[in-house]
């Protein structure tokens, strides 16, 4: 039983040239997908503080040579203007839209200040902007950098400034471009989040469809060996004094049923334990396939009910084969468990589509919801895994039927 994916090695081309294939590729999107962001970028606080740093060494220079050309209170105002854009992006993270508001007006106050000259742009600005959208505040970015930017424009015009048109086209374009920027961040950054939730969510698919096919492969193990030791017990108890060479032959029945459940179990708990997938402590017991029908029949056999098998089947996929066996083994656990069946038959067919496998009894007939459990829903989800499906219904003996198709698939002809 394989639990875990098989390794893909790196394909050869020439010396000092490897190149991934496909599956590989795959799977390093996925490694990395799944990995916190923090280990490819820069800590939290050095990403917070560069981008002011960045603005405050662009913007204060440029205000203190305006300062120096104009020494008046209006030129030490744009220096503070200056000194608190950037300042104010210390909390860009926790309140995105008021800090993208309060910038703007500074920028805009800013550009009234020094409206005569051509300065670097106010750096702040483009930069709450960007954050702003990026931190689910795009409404606050939009509406307060529309609004101060048109009421500045507009009232620049009733005071008559003398600004170009082009500095207004320039500016103009130089916000939309910021706000592109953002928004194609943004954008990138909900496609990595949802490529991110989507590899998560497979891989948690992966493991639920693995945990599931454990649980069907113990409780077929289990449900099986335990109720033949069961009904042997009590076949022993019951013959110790009156035959005890008969109850000498269930015990030793016993011995051998525990020992192949014992085996199989250790089996499958043996590729959980392994991190590759292989336990050397742990027996090598091959999977149970056609050839092991007629020692599962005269297990059941041995336990009071008369079982027939008919198998015309040859050869099978080894997929095929195992959930054949497991379907005809929980069949006849169930008719032994509950049916109060005295015969029981086995078939196998095939045809140019299908494996067909019937297992009938003369017991009484459809389980009820209290005795299905997991042992029917097993064989059904071993069945669809395949491709085909699983009925139950009256057989010809007068009990439950349970019938499986199996598609025959083209490359298993």
């Amino acid at each position: 039983m394989q639990f875990h994916r098989r390794a893909h090695p790196p394909v050869w081309h020439g010396p000092d040239k490897w190149q991934l294939n496909q599956w590989q590729m795959s799977e390093l999107a996925e490694e990395l997908a799944l990995r916190q962001p923090r280990q490819f970028r820069l800590s939290a606080t050095p990403r917070l503080v560069v981008p002011v740093i960045v603005a405050l060494l662009i913007q204060v220079p440029a205000a203190v040579f305006f300062m120096v050309r104009m020494p008046s209170p209006l030129g030490w105002l744009a220096v503070v203007i200056a000194v608190l854009g950037p300042l104010a992006l210390l909390l860009r993270r926790r309140i995105p839209g008021p800090v993208v508001a309060t910038v703007a007006v500074l920028a805009c106050a800013d550009l009234f200040l020094t409206s005569q000259d051509q300065g670097p742009p106010f750096v702040a600005l483009a930069i709450a902007i960007i954050s702003s959208i990026r931190h689910d505040a795009r409404l606050w970015a939009w509406i307060s950098v529309g609004a101060c930017w048109v009421g500045a424009v507009s009232f620049g015009l009733l005071l008559g400034l003398n600004w170009h048109p082009a500095r207004i086209a320039v500016t103009t374009l130089g916000i939309l471009i910021t706000f592109g920027i953002g928004e194609a961040l943004r954008t990138r950054q909900e496609h990595y989040d949802e490529f991110r939730r989507a590899v998560a969510q497979r891989r948690q698919t992966e493991v639920q469809a693995e945990r599931v096919r454990i649980a069907r492969e113990l409780h077929d193990v289990l449900a099986h060996s335990l109720s033949q030791i069961n009904v042997q017990a009590g076949v022993g108890l019951h013959l110790m004094d009156k035959q005890p060479e008969k109850a000498a032959q269930a015990l030793a029945s016993i011995k051998e049923t525990s020992k192949t459940a014992l085996d199989e179990v250790r089996s499958v708990l043996g590729v959980l334990r392994a991190e590759d997938g292989q336990d050397p402590t742990a027996p090598l017991v091959p999977e149970p396939d056609l050839s092991r029908l007629p020692g599962l029949v005269a297990s059941v056999t041995s336990q009071g009910v008369e079982v027939s098998l008919d198998n015309v089947v040859e050869s099978a996929p080894k997929a095929v084969q195992l959930a054949v066996y497991r379907i005809v083994q929980e069949s006849l656990t169930n008719v032994v468990r509950h049916a109060g069946a005295k015969r029981a038959s086995v078939s196998l067919t095939q045809t140019d589509h299908e494996y067909v496998v019937r297992i009938g009894d003369d017991g009484t007939g459809i389980l009820d919801d209290a005795k299905r459990g997991r042992g029917l829903l097993g064989m059904r989800e071993r069945a669809e895994l395949l491709g085909g499906t699983l009925e139950t219904g009256t057989s010809s003996l007068g009990g439950l039927e349970v019938t499986a198709r199996i598609p025959v698939k083209e490359h298993d002809a």
